[in-house]
């Protein structure tokens, strides 16, 4: 085979040459700025890749008996998600029984020291003692996330939306970020500060989720069980959603609210097999849960009394009094107003939480990482100052009433704090500061305990302020607790304003302090038909979803106006390219040629090993196109040899005037000075050149071109190559020598392909002694022939759904005669994006084509 034979690649240009004095083949790029650099996220592949391996493997299982083998992929699909469940369980049981040890320890230890404590003077000590407490609590939990783990910090479940959505947050999944968040958060909950465990459950069983299914760990090499089962993003996001809906199970005892979360808040894709796996997945989670709490707590094993980390209790009115009520058709106005007082707190939160992250990003993040770790013990040490001084100075004694005398009364066997009271008495303020969050909540519910409206107002204005700084800080930490506390705080106080001064003596209070949670944690993360589901099973009263899914909604639209929720805003500040459910409002007047691009790094069917190479080096893109250069007749030039046939001609300017090309739209984009155009005046071939050897121009190949050939020559697009494969096909040696024929090339397995997964190697990672970077590789068996593909006059919503829905990577843009005219990727669907092309638009730099009304040559 001659040389000029051999087909070549290269980024942002139509071919290679070898020249006479090089030594190795150099691929002709145009970075006229700067070189390519890889983006801070990567798109996840959910499509499947119908190359020739695959086919194979298909066909080899249809012979084998592909019955069989499907019995038993869905029988470890069911048996990995039962697993997933049950770790999950653990995890939980894990961490809420360390931090409950970890609590009663330091709680008790404290308090012993202020019982002995006669004189103001002495309760400084009691107070250092917490102070070290809760320090060194604080410290091991940021130390997990600065030294450890980055991606441990927070709740976790914007990282875990942004992976089932197809974005590829690195360390998101990885075995060691569910060490350090478990360990970490249940340092952050006994350090004292007002974070909740059960938000980072929903990302600690995401991870488990996408572990359990691969049956081998990178961390424990030596455990592998060789099943070659569930091996791509596309499975993987699967068991992570069900993994993540089992995280919300054992988190409240909510196994539906679980499966709505993931559906609601994460998945981009679901079916009804995915809808049974998940419901078992959170079903297995629970009880398994249930079973363990209820064993160690009430020592009673099989039984089952314990639903979740977080259960609410029973909701009714006491019996001794006829005139209460859980709630009135006229207090669902109240409700309705509640919902507004908890949108705009929300909203505020919002407001202030996004300042704080934004500090943090442009400062604390850029310095020394104990500046981060000394944050965090700033903000442990402020709360612990807070929770035990506002008590020692504001707190009122109140007695401990029996039942019977007080409809809300105080029981003896309360968990109420005295504190600094005396005995037979309780500090109202202690009650709720100095307990645990969970057994606040539960006060506040069920009404044990009298509060006055300074103690509510009091308590909810210092645990809103802690709440919001906390949150963002470099430790783990959940989000659901502290805004259900601090809503159960506001809901409480309206309902005593109600009964003190309009006389609204039927006013259940836990009924209102339910609803206030409802209202504030709605206001925040903005979520309706899941956390709906979540309180409604949480407090086991179906009689209350009425007003909880009318207060959720009325909050979620107050907060609409003013930001969105809090999950969103963590989302957005890290420049993360999440697809919502909805293409955004801009999208609607633009075209797929409008936000394409054109800029293509592409292969050819043949391509010299060495120019496969350069091209993985110099780029940092996970597909090429395969395409093959067409240099045919122009339409206007066939157009005008069939003059004579009136319907053919007409039927050729039709095709004429509805076809488009990278160069039109490239002409378009310089005429209006766009920085993006990719146009470049080049010398054209000779034409005696291309008559006298045809059949190189037409495959896209001329070793006798004087200088580049522009990169805007029709491509036929043949099907899409994904980086990975090109690897393994280099670290493989698939490749054939210059003088034999493409059938000697040896052929790989679709396993051997993929046997990377999901760490595939770097380019520089190859041993290039073993490369022969003369060879010559086929890539036309490896790539996808048949990948989703637009015509550039697709609307935008049609393309923002096509891809959001299907999971893709890449969309190539194709047009009317088969040539691939440009690329769509999930960051040319961005809100970011568009907005940069309406800007455009709007100075006058028009980026819409219009297709019609381009001169064509």
């Amino acid at each position: 085979m001659s040389e000029r034979n051999a087909l070549c690649c290269m980024p942002h240009s139509s071919c290679c040459r070898r020249r006479q004095s090089d030594s190795l083949i150099q691929p002709l790029t145009h970075f006229r700025r700067h070189a390519p650099c890889g983006k801070d996220y990567e798109s996840l592949d959910y499509d499947q890749c119908y190359n020739k391996p695959y086919r194979k493997m298909t066909e080899d299982l249809i012979q084998q008996g592909s019955k069989w083998y499907s019995m038993k992929k869905e029988a470890l699909s069911w048996l990995s998600i039962f697993f997933v469940g049950f770790f999950t369980a653990l995890v939980a049981f894990f961490i809420d029984a360390i931090t409950r040890l970890l609590t009663e320890w330091k709680l008790s230890t404290v308090t012993n020291t202020m019982e002995t404590c006669s004189h103001w003077g002495c309760l400084s000590n009691s107070l250092g003692i917490l102070i070290l407490f809760n320090a060194s609590f604080v410290l091991v939990a940021a130390a997990l996330v600065v030294f450890g783990e980055p991606l441990a910090a927070g709740s976790g479940i914007p990282e875990i939306k942004c992976y089932l959505n197809g974005v590829k947050v690195q360390h998101v999944i990885r075995l060691w970020t569910l060490f350090c968040k478990a360990v970490g958060v249940l340092f952050s909950v006994s350090g004292g500060l007002l974070v909740g465990k059960e938000g980072p459950m929903i990302h600690s069983g995401g991870v488990i989720g996408a572990g359990v299914p691969q049956f081998e760990s990178l961390s424990f090499r030596k455990f592998k069980l060789k099943i070659p089962f569930f091996r791509s993003d596309r499975e993987k996001r699967d068991f992570v959603s069900a993994g993540a809906a089992a995280g919300v199970a054992a988190a409240f005892g909510a196994p539906i609210g679980g499966v709505l979360f993931s559906l609601e808040e994460g998945s981009s894709f679901w079916n009804q097999s995915l809808t049974w796996k998940t419901l078992f997945c959170t079903m297995t989670s629970t009880f398994t849960l249930n079973f363990f709490l209820s064993g160690t707590e009430y020592s009673s094993w099989g039984s089952f009394y314990q639903n979740g980390l977080l259960t609410f209790g029973l909701f009714q009115c006491p019996p001794d009094n006829k005139k209460c009520h859980l709630w009135t058709a006229g207090d669902l106005l109240i409700f309705i107003l509640i919902g507004c007082g908890g949108g705009f707190f929300g909203m505020v939160f919002n407001f202030i939480n996004t300042k704080l992250t934004l500090f943090r990003l442009k400062y604390i993040v850029k310095m020394h990482k104990f500046v981060r770790i000394f944050e965090a013990l700033l903000i442990g040490v402020v709360t612990t100052l807070v929770l035990f001084l506002t008590p020692a100075f504001i707190g009122e004694c109140k007695d401990i009433v029996p039942p019977q005398n007080s409809s809300f009364g105080v029981t003896g066997n309360s968990d109420v704090q005295r504190f600094l009271c005396q005995n037979g008495t309780y500090n109202d303020m202690a009650s709720l500061f100095f307990n645990t969050q969970e057994e606040a909540i539960k006060q506040l519910f069920h009404n044990s305990g009298e509060y006055s409206l300074l103690t509510l107002g009091l308590f909810f204005l210092l645990f809103y302020l802690l709440c919001c700084w906390t949150y963002g800080s470099s430790v783990p930490s959940g989000l659901f607790v502290p805004c259900i506390l601090c809503g159960a705080a506001y809901g409480r106080f309206v309902a005593t304003v109600l009964q003190k001064f309009f006389g609204m003596e039927h006013i259940y209070l836990g009924t209102f302090s339910l609803i206030g949670a409802a209202a504030f944690l709605g206001g925040v993360v903005r979520m309706t038909i899941s956390l709906t589901v979540i309180l409604i099973e949480c407090t086991n009263e179906i009689s209350l979803s009425l007003p909880i899914m009318v207060t959720l909604m009325v909050a979620k639209w107050i907060g609409d106006l003013g930001n969105v929720g809090l999950y969103d805003i963590h989302i957005n500040l890290k420049h993360v390219p999440l697809l919502e459910w909805e293409a955004p409002h801009l999208a609607l007047n633009y075209t797929a040629a409008d936000i394409m691009n054109t800029r293509l790094s592409f292969v050819y069917p043949y391509t010299r090993v060495r120019s496969i190479f350069n091209l993985l080096s110099t780029t940092a893109h996970n597909a090429f196109p395969v395409v093959t250069l067409n240099y045919g007749k122009s339409l206007k030039k066939v157009t005008n040899e069939l003059q004579s046939d009136t319907v053919t001609s007409t039927n050729l300017r039709y095709r004429s005037s509805s076809h488009v090309s990278r160069k039109q739209i490239e002409s378009e984009r310089a005429k209006l000075h766009n920085s993006d155009s990719e146009l470049f005046l080049v010398d054209r071939p000779n034409e005696n050149m291309i008559k006298e050897e045809p059949q190189n121009i037409t495959s896209g190949v001329y070793d006798g071109f004087n200088s580049l050939e522009d990169n805007l020559c029709p491509m036929t697009f043949h099907g899409m190559v994904l980086r990975s494969h090109l690897i393994a096909l280099l670290k493989q040696n698939v490749s054939y020598s210059e003088n034999d024929e493409p059938t000697a090339q040896n052929n790989i397995s679709y396993e051997s392909l993929n046997a990377d997964y999901p760490r595939f190697p770097s380019i520089h990672d190859l041993d290039l002694e073993n490369i022969d970077m003369d060879q010559i590789m086929d890539v036309s068996p490896y790539m996808h022939p048949c990948p989703y593909v637009v015509h550039p006059d697709s609307p935008v919503p049609q393309v923002f759904n096509l891809f959001r829905t299907m999971g893709l990577r890449h969309l190539p843009v194709i047009n009317s005669s088969g040539e691939v005219i440009g690329l769509i990727t999930r960051h040319n669907l961005t809100h970011e994006y568009l907005s940069k092309i309406t800007k455009h638009a709007a100075v006058g730099n028009e980026f819409s084509l219009n297709l019609t009304s381009v001169a064509r040559d």
